[in-house]
């Protein structure tokens, strides 16, 4: 049975092109979001120097949402299987998330890793429901880990991607990218953070939980009526999070999903140049709006002026660099990049979710910046990174890459069971399935 009409696929990029700029982006990015990590503890002068003009970790954070827009969906649609792309995604993200909850856990008991919010003790079964959903940061849930955040956007995107994909109106990320990038600022205006559950309370979690989880079983039935209903039910509570609940306020939550739509948008245009003629204005658009409506909206409440002077500044700055080092990566997609900053790509979410262990690791040694000289403190940045890089290689190996293969071969038999659906040629686009 049909999940979606078939395209016309695209000529198969090379393993030396594409996938090299995307994994070397995806590097830098990682290694970007632990260095500014690192500053409080290690490089305090940078945090005081640079940090208010330019958000080092907003600026990794975007370059990675941006390569997640660019290959996620193409994942899907070159499958041509929900079922065989949630299938990959679960075990793609599900594995090494579970082992760094539980050792984030393990360190805030022990007290090692930040003391756990209080919400996990208060109400560890909520707490725990919200993670199990990864859409924590949409359900006002503070991360177990602190990086956890980025994957309840993640997260949302899939959601987002999945429903258009069964109405069959995927291709419209360009539109979609503009329209939620306009919709953050009047929302942005009208909306307080986390609005939703400060009105419901704690019962917006199971709510969600429950909708999350019959939207994706009715997603993944082969009956068209119900596919459809559960793909408007999980398309809905994500728009309704996103608007009405995010920790970070309406107006960014939607800038980062117009961000990944914008990836998107720029996967489509860079094969067609009619697309390019007819969009390029609607996606050049859509960082001009991001900062626009940092720059109107800041941080809202809570901070004094100076700070929020420096979070328009610094979410501005990391939102033009962001967009810059991916058109870079886009126009130097046919050369070579360097193999350690692919391989770091390949490694990248083993790095993203490993750091913050290692950090307050070397917190616990390190204690007071201001009492260790500068030439000791950037010796430990050095041991940071090596440690980092180390325990992402072993994660990588051991816990990533077991589990997505066997994400892909069960993917492949199901889509081998869907009888007009043909399994995925993953050597078309792999890194589609390690973002």
């Amino acid at each position: 049975m049909h999940v979606a009409t078939r395209s016309t696929p695209s000529p198969p990029a090379s393993r030396g092109t594409r996938q090299s700029w995307l994994d070397a982006l995806r590097g830098i990015a990682a290694l970007i979001v632990v260095f500014e990590h690192s500053l409080d503890p290690l490089l305090p002068e940078i945090r005081r120097s640079i940090s208010p003009w330019f958000d080092f970790g907003q600026y990794g954070v975007l370059v990675f949402f941006l390569v997640s827009g660019y290959v996620v969906p193409v994942s899907l649609e070159r499958r041509g299987s929900v079922r065989g792309f949630w299938i990959t995604r679960v075990f793609r993200l599900y594995p090494l998330w579970a082992m760094v909850a539980v050792a984030g856990t393990v360190f805030g008991l022990i007290g090692v890793y930040t003391p756990l919010p209080a919400q996990a003790s208060g109400q560890p079964w909520s707490f725990a429901l919200a993670h199990l959903t990864m859409l924590q940061d949409l359900l006002q849930v503070p991360s177990v880990v602190n990086v956890f955040w980025t994957l309840s956007y993640e997260m949302a995107f899939y959601l987002l991607v999945t429903a258009m994909f069964v109405f069959r109106i995927h291709r419209a990320s360009a539109g979609t990218s503009l329209s939620l990038a306009v919709c953050a600022l009047v929302a942005g205006t009208l909306v307080p953070a986390g609005w939703l559950s400060h009105a419901v309370g704690g019962g917006v979690i199971v709510v969600a939980a429950v909708v999350l989880l019959g939207g994706i079983v009715a997603v993944l039935s082969e009956n068209p009526r119900v596919r459809a209903r559960g793909a408007a039910a999980v398309a809905v509570l994500t728009l309704v999070l996103l608007t009405f609940n995010s920790r970070v306020g309406a107006w960014q939550s939607l800038i980062i999903l117009a961000t990944m739509f914008g990836g998107t948008a720029i996967y489509r245009m860079e094969r067609s140049p009619a697309l390019w003629a007819r969009w390029r204005w609607m996606i050049g658009l859509v960082p001009v709006i991001s900062v626009a409506v940092a720059v109107w909206l800041g941080p809202g409440w809570g901070m004094t002026e100076a700070g929020q002077l420096a979070f328009k500044w610094g979410w501005s700055t990391a939102v033009v660099a962001a967009w810059l080092t991916f058109a870079a990566g886009l126009a130097l997609r046919h050369r070579a990049f360097p193999p350690v900053l692919v391989w770091l790509g390949l490694a990248s979410y083993s790095v993203y979710l490993l750091h913050p262990l290692v950090l307050q690791v070397v917190r616990r040694l390190t204690m007071d910046p201001s009492g260790i000289p500068l030439a000791e403190r950037l010796a430990w940045e050095a041991v940071l990174f090596i440690a980092v890089i180390a325990c992402a290689a072993v994660t990588y190996r051991l816990v990533e890459r077991p589990a997505q293969r066997l994400g892909r071969r069960l993917a492949r038999s199901a889509a081998e069971k869907e009888r007009d659906v043909p399994p995925a040629d993953e050597r078309v686009l792999t890194t589609a399935g390690r973002s």
